[in-house]
């Protein structure tokens, strides 16, 4: 195991400032948090159990990604709606596909059980290098048929950027506590990286499902072995002290990017601790199951929606459609208002439906 890191600093965020509630319920003209491309109506958007705010540690649980969920259900969570079963031929398409995924994954497990048995920060950073891979090559598609005219998913690509932006900021916490200091290492995850970008791009083409399924299976793979990690290292972890660059970015005032990519929750709900470098770990698995659960849910056609996009909308753009939501429970939310700001505002919403 890497040696401990040399003694960090302790850096809190700067206080935010409170976002006050009367924002709630002024005009949508003046203010707006973020404008949706498509007319969703914001009423129905913005009813949310407080329960669900409220939630600041919940367990992340890989289990969860099993549930598809993209529209709003009665929790404040996105729901799937009716669900299509597949016919017979497309059932054994996908057993077929399935069955490829998992024999490549198998395949790089072995690799890596073998090369890095106990050297852990050093798989971690092959591990990093190749899970933000599919997110710039999916990115690099859809760019591709949007230039064609052929299609655009813009809640796709913002999503896709925000999970590979989440993982940057995984292989900067490996890249520092020393997982690439060996030159066989960084060879063989930039080779891995090289390889698997240009077969995710052939994929992706191939079919989408195939490609988001591999990806759900490689970011599996990466949970289990950060839970593994953390279990048999936990008391360890503990007494040492968190990496400069987790500290920056899950303490960091903007977290508008770390709320995209997790398209199964509420923006602001989760509300990361980072004390040591158990905490880390601990988010940084976490946030491989919110990545397990998006790809899951990209494997259906067309249902993958931005978080913002959901809770967020423009009331007066709806109201002329949705009588309902030019009333004072409508949820506006001031530019650059603070998480604290938005989940009150929601509260409040949800609190005068009711």
């Amino acid at each position: 195991m890497a040696t401990p890191l040399p003694s960090l600093s302790f850096a809190k965020p700067n206080p935010r400032i409170g976002m006050d509630s009367s924002l709630c319920n002024c005009s949508s003209s003046q203010f707006l948090y973020f404008r949706s491309p498509h007319r969703i109506p914001s009423r129905s958007m913005c009813r949310v159990k407080a329960s669900t705010l409220q939630q600041k540690d919940k367990k992340v649980s890989v289990k969860e990604s099993l549930s598809t969920k993209t529209g709003l259900n009665k929790d404040g969570l996105p729901d799937s709606g009716p669900i299509t079963r597949p016919g017979f031929v497309e059932k054994n398409v996908i057993k077929v596909e399935q069955s490829i995924n998992s024999f490549l994954t198998e395949a790089i497990i072995q690799v890596l059980d073998t090369l890095y048995h106990d050297r852990h920060y050093a798989r971690f950073y092959v591990l990093e290098n190749v899970a933000r891979v599919p997110y710039f090559a999916f990115i690099s598609v859809l760019h591709m048929y949007e230039s064609f005219g052929w299609w655009r998913r813009s809640d796709y690509l913002k999503v896709h950027f925000a999970e590979s932006w989440n993982e940057l900021h995984h292989l900067l916490i490996m890249e520092e506590l020393g997982g690439n200091s060996f030159w066989f290492d960084r060879f063989l995850a930039q080779s891995m990286a090289f390889v698997y970008y240009f077969m995710a791009v052939f994929m992706y083409m191939l079919s989408p499902r195939m490609a988001y399924h591999f990806s759900e299976c490689v970011e599996k793979h990466a949970y289990s072995t950060y839970d593994k990690f953390i279990k048999s290292h936990g008391e360890e972890l503990k007494k040492l002290p968190p990496a400069e660059a987790a500290v920056k970015y899950y303490m960091n005032e903007d977290l508008y990017l770390f709320d995209e990519f997790q398209t199964e929750r509420v923006p602001c709900s989760r509300k990361p601790k980072i004390e040591n470098l158990y905490d880390v770990f601990m988010n940084i698995r976490d946030d491989e199951a919110e990545h397990c659960k998006t790809m899951k849910a990209c494997q259906t056609h067309g249902s993958l929606q931005s978080p913002h996009t959901v809770y967020f909308s423009n009331s007066n753009a709806d109201s002329g459609s949705d009588s309902d939501s030019s009333s004072d429970s409508s949820c506006v939310v001031s530019e650059g208002a603070d998480c604290e700001g938005i989940v009150d505002c929601i509260k409040k919403s949800f609190t005068s439906d009711r």
